[in-house]
């Protein structure tokens, strides 16, 4: 489990706009508030962080203080050596619980076993909680069950250490000089090595979707987050976060830090002696969401509860959380932001709190994680569908390549993901408070988190009637108000970018009610609705699942009522498709899920076209007044459905994917399939064609081909249908009934490629983890796959894998290949083909660290079966070249000419005039690969089960029925946008008046040494608390003058350049004036006055 934050800290000095005339610079005020960045003081390590900070590099210019860093942020969770965290039923006394365990380790009749309760001294301890930790010797697995039934103890789970190590690493991007006028904010480096450059922020246009414009203001970044999502238009409604209790879960905070007011409470649940923050993230976090100036959070009002639960040393356990959050539920918390987050959904203390914290009203907002751009990297807690999970996107719009991407992986193999990120928003390059003082940027999604739980704490302060305020009606506001960005998909960006005015909106028009995530299916929708439209359906294909989360903002308990309705478009051609139906039968707390199957009915098999309809869904609630009609609240929603169907393609075209005998983390140590990735040493993608095999995905439909995906046992489908079966890095053990039906289908036409994978159990016992603090190992209970259960499948044929263990570069069919910790073949037919390359025995480097050179290692074999019509056979050694996780060199090519020879029996020439072809190995001096003595597979597997000596397989599953519903159809005419911008009921945005204010504050002038922290300004520094009208109106109004007075110019000027030219006529003088010249004459004549 690992987690990787970048960080960019750059003290600058601030760049100064060149004078110019007073008119041109009002407008540059006004169109270009920010122009580069201010000084960044970030917290300064000191030896007590454990940080290593590089010096700013020789390079530099002389005399520049700014120094670029990466920051890498690691999570690792152990178990702990004989610590169980023992869970009840209820809330319970010290002293009851400690009875209860006595009791029922009592009943044990174990004299011998050594046990005491773990002391917590925590705020926590002085009231009742509903777990104990509880330091267990020579504890057996028997003894864990006998302690589980106790009446009173719900569960016994092991105890779980996390560990977060922060390192500096100098930044591999040039520095720049610190007034150059560009703004080089670098972006996340995951541990996975990239095929692209990683992206940059050298522009900026901080509130448009629309990213493929021809025009965007460039160089021209805002600082502050709450400013740029227009925070400042609620602040001068009054709205200021107060009155709403938000919780920090993170390293702590000063005591005495300038920027914030309102610090109810700071605890620690640690094991130092300390209330501050040693580490600075912490702060940062707080920062964003409630600091109250420099780099102004959301909510500076809102009371501020600070939760240590990361030492100095970066480690905290679950039972910390744990007690955390019963506090959190004690104070009544309205919102809870977590930036931490890992891959581990079955740490089930931890994941039924949170439930049981939402349960309690508690808004919780989490960091979906930064394992991007891999699909399939979804963090807990942000991938429960009670939590908002936050992804994070650049000032551009553009989606962050460290925002880890979706599917869920919980429901695998039998289902299909749900929608995560819920939504996205500003997560990279973002400014927050310094450890001690001022300000500094980072990016991740760990800051896109708190940036919505500002916003979402701003939110709440804005209701009247907080009842109304919960966390279903709080996601819905959010998701139905987010503003979707064009050309991305739905596990990339969720329901879109957070649009704080329009939730404000929707919120304050809001009447409790049912919702859905996603509220339409379109299966013809791209690039939105991607993977779903990416391969049309039609008849005979497996069934296409959609997981919708049902939001429930009535109550935190719902049902759904009898069944949902299938309601078919009759003018659509809604009779073509089918629809079945699973749902929760509890919603709780304020969601649950509803999974649609949609299959094409038989008379479509030939028929080519859209299909419409909509599925209708009943939710009630218990209501909290007695007094309304009935106790009970009704909210019904409405699905819309729209597919395309095409004609059955042929059997050549389909290929299905082995999705059952997958199995990743957790809940067991399923290594990575490239060892030399040490730093992401587990195999937690879930395996799936539209998670880390995404781009093998996407290439096979490229080239035409129809992939599926079978989530059950192999005796679940009709192989006539299908040319071939795909099984890549398979680590399930198979039912005899399995191997049974494959030989048979190959027999009768199926053909079979294989890409495998390492398996050593020498090096499996090598490459456990053994942790020096919790003295725990940890031994994995298959290699990259599982070759021994392989070589059960293929041994009819006389096919085999080795247990070697090979990597290096090689050409093949003018291919640059690369073979990254794969196994060669053993075993293979005289009349196959069998390409061999030379190969380092990477073995023998991770047992004895020596290196040597293999020549001839047998790595691809092609085999045409015997039997009349029968299959063909394709093995590879690696998976590794098709695989999005730590791929190097992709080996698509291949696959392409493996599919060719088995879908149409076209064999390469490349490959079967290669001169690298050998004889086929017979594998007889070699031994094959055994099992590895005493793994604990079977606790995870679906097809073995303890036994006593070895485990023997469960029996045979049955396979799914889809009991499909009956269709009551409409002649009516179908929608034809089914995403609109207005997703809930009975919401009317017209009705909330938004006042006319600029969307900008002006600049926030820093504390000087020796100031005051207020200002002398009674309250602090936000709207509302000093003179509105000297900072901002005094310069609206400059501007408007300067604009009018252009105007009149600009008009003018028009005017004169329009006006035809005219001949001037000749004017007569008036009589009046010649008699007066008349005059004048006599009287210089005579020298008397004239008389009038």
């Amino acid at each position: 489990m690992v987690l990787v934050l970048e960080m960019l800290i750059c003290a600058t000095a601030e760049l100064r706009m060149p004078l110019l005339p007073m008119l041109v610079s009002m407008l540059l005020a006004v169109f270009l508030p920010v122009v580069g960045m201010e000084p960044a003081l970030g917290a300064k390590p000191t030896p007590d962080h454990h940080l290593n900070i590089e010096q700013p590099s020789p390079s530099q210019p002389p005399g520049s203080n700014c120094s670029q860093l990466t920051l890498k942020l690691e999570f690792s969770s152990n178990v702990v050596e004989h610590e169980y965290i023992v869970a009840f039923t209820g809330y319970f006394s010290a002293k009851a619980r400690s009875l209860y365990i006595s009791s029922a380790l009592r009943n044990m009749g174990q004299g011998a076993l050594e046990w005491h309760i773990v002391p917590r001294e925590n705020p926590a301890a002085d009231f009742p909680s509903d777990f104990e930790l509880v330091h267990i010797r020579r504890v057996s697995p028997v003894s864990l069950l006998t302690l589980e039934d106790h009446p009173y103890i719900k569960r016994v789970t092991p105890q779980r250490k996390v560990f977060r190590s922060l390192k500096y690493f100098p930044s591999p991007e040039p520095s720049a000089p610190c007034n150059a006028s560009r703004w080089n904010q670098k972006s996340w480096q995951s541990s996975r090595p990239f095929r692209r450059s990683s992206l940059s922020l050298g522009s900026g246009f901080w509130h448009a979707t629309g990213r493929h414009s021809s025009r965007r203001l460039l160089r021209a970044i805002p600082r502050h987050v709450a400013l740029i999502l227009q925070a400042d238009v609620l602040w001068q409604m009054g709205h200021t976060g107060s009155g709403v209790k938000v919780a920090v879960f993170d390293t702590g905070l000063s005591e005495k830090h300038p920027h914030f007011k309102n610090v109810k409470e700071r605890t620690n649940w640690t094991n130092e002696k300390t209330l501050d923050d040693g580490l600075g993230h912490g702060t940062f976090v707080a920062g964003v969401i409630a600091s109250m100036r420099e780099c102004q959070g959301f909510a500076p009002d809102s009371e501020l509860h600070i939760f240590r639960v990361f030492t100095n040393n970066q480690v905290s356990y679950t039972s910390w959380f744990l007690d955390a959050f019963n506090y959190a539920i004690l104070k009544k918390i309205d919102v809870l932001n977590l930036s931490i987050g890992g891959p581990d959904f079955m740490d089930h203390p931890f994941v039924d709190k949170v439930w049981e914290l939402t349960a309690n009203r508690v808004i919780m907002v989490s960091a979906i994680g930064n394992d991007g751009p891999l699909y399939g990297t979804l963090n807990n807690p942000a991938d429960q569908m009670d939590v908002i999970g936050v992804g994070g996107i650049d000032f551009e719009d553009n989606i962050a390549r460290f925002s880890s991407r979706g599917m869920t992986t919980w429901e695998l193999p039998g289902g299909y993901g749900r929608v995560k990120p819920d939504i996205v928003t500003y997560g990279s390059g973002v400014r927050g408070s310094g450890m001690k003082e001022g300000c500094r940027s980072l990016s991740g999604t760990s800051v896109a988190s708190p940036v919505v739980a500002g916003a979402v704490t701003l939110l709440a302060s804005t209701v009247l009637n907080r009842e109304l305020v919960n966390p279903a009606s709080m996601k819905q506001a959010l998701i139905a108000s987010a503003r979707r960005l064009p050309g991305v998909n739905m596990f990339e960006q969720g329901h879109g970018k957070l649009d704080l005015i329009r939730a404000y909106q929707i919120l304050n028009s809001y009447r409790p009610q049912a919702s859905l995530s996603p509220s339409y299916i379109d299966l013809t929708e791209c690039p939105y609705m991607w993977p779903y439209c990416s391969q049309p359906i039609y008849y005979g294909g497996m069934p296409t699942i959609v997981n919708v989360t049902i939001l429930n903002g009535m109550g935190v308990t719902g049902k759904i009522v009898d069944k949902p309705i299938w309601q078919p478009y009759l003018p659509q051609n809604g009779d073509h498709i089918d629809v079945a139906f699973s749902f929760s039968p509890v919603l709780w707390p304020w969601a649950g899920y509803l999974a649609v199957s949609i299959s094409v009915a038989k008379k479509a098999a030939s028929w080519e076209g859209i299909a419409q309809g909509h599925v209708m869904v009943t939710v009630s609630s218990p209501a909290e007044n007695d007094s309304e009609v009935g106790g009970e609240l009704t909210s019904t929603v409405k699905l819309p459905i729209k597919v395309k169907i095409v004609p059955t393609p042929p059997r050549s075209k389909r290929v299905l994917w082995d999705q059952y005998h997958n199995l990743r983390y957790p809940p067991g140590y399923f290594p990575r399939d490239n060892l030399r990735m040490k730093n992401d040493p587990l195999d937690w993608n879930g395996d799936h064609i539209h998670t880390n095999f995404r781009d093998m995905y996407q290439h096979l439909r490229s080239m035409g081909y129809f992939v599926e995906v079978l989530g059950a046992p192999m005796t679940c489908f009709d192989a006539s249908q299908y040319g071939t079966l795909l099984m890549v890095d398979s680590e399930e053990e198979y039912f005899p009934e399995e191997i049974t039906k494959l030989r048979r289908d190959i027999d009768n036409g199926l053909s079979l490629i294989i890409f495998s994978d390492w398996y050593n159990t020498s090096v499996m016992r090598k490459v456990k983890f053994y942790d020096e603090n919790t003295r725990q190992w940890w031994m994995p209970d298959t290699g990259g796959a599982n070759v021994p259960a392989l070589n059960d499948l293929i041994s009819v044929w006389g096919m085999a894998f080795s247990d070697g263990l090979y990597e290096g570069d090689f050409t093949l069919a003018d291919h640059d290949m690369y073979y990254a910790s794969g196994c060669s073949i053993a075993r293979f037919p005289e009349d196959g083909i069998v390409i061999a390359k030379n190969l380092k025995d990477q073995g023998l480097e991770v047992l004895k660290q020596e290196t040597a050179v293999v020549e001839g290692v047998p790595i691809l074999g092609l085999y045409q079966t015997p039997s009349d019509g029968g299959g063909r056979i394709a093995l590879y050694g690696d998976s590794n070249c098709i695989d999005d996780s730590h791929r190097q060199k992709d080996c698509f090519w291949l696959l392409d000419a493996l599919l060719q020879y088995t879908s149409y029996s076209m064999t390469p020439p490349s490959l079967s005039h290669s001169h690298s072809r050998v004889t086929p190995p017979a594998g007889i001096e070699h031994p094959l690969p055994q099992r590895l003595e005493g793994n604990h597979l079977y606790r995870y597997s679906k097809v073995l089960e303890a036994h006593l000596g070895d485990p023997k397989p469960r029996p045979l599953p049955s396979c799914p029925h889809l009991s499909w519903a009956k269709p009551q159809p409409l002649n009516e005419t179908a929608p034809s946008n089914l995403w609109k911008h207005q997703k809930l009921l009975s919401v009317d945005l017209d009705k909330v008046a938004l006042p006319n204010v600029r969307p900008y504050r002006p600049q926030v002038r820093p504390l000087s040494p020796g100031e005051s922290g207020a200002w002398d300004i009674p309250g602090g520094i936000m709207p509302g608390r000093y003179n509105q009208e000297v900072g901002q109106t005094i310069p609206v109004f400059a501007f408007l003058g300067a604009m009018v007075v252009l105007s009149f110019f600009v008009v003018q000027l028009t005017k004169a350049k329009s006006k035809p030219k005219r001949r001037k006529p000749r004017v007569k003088r008036p009589t009046y004036l010649q008699q007066q010249q008349q005059q004048q004459q006599q009287q210089q004549i005579t020298g008397r006055n004239p008389t009038v």
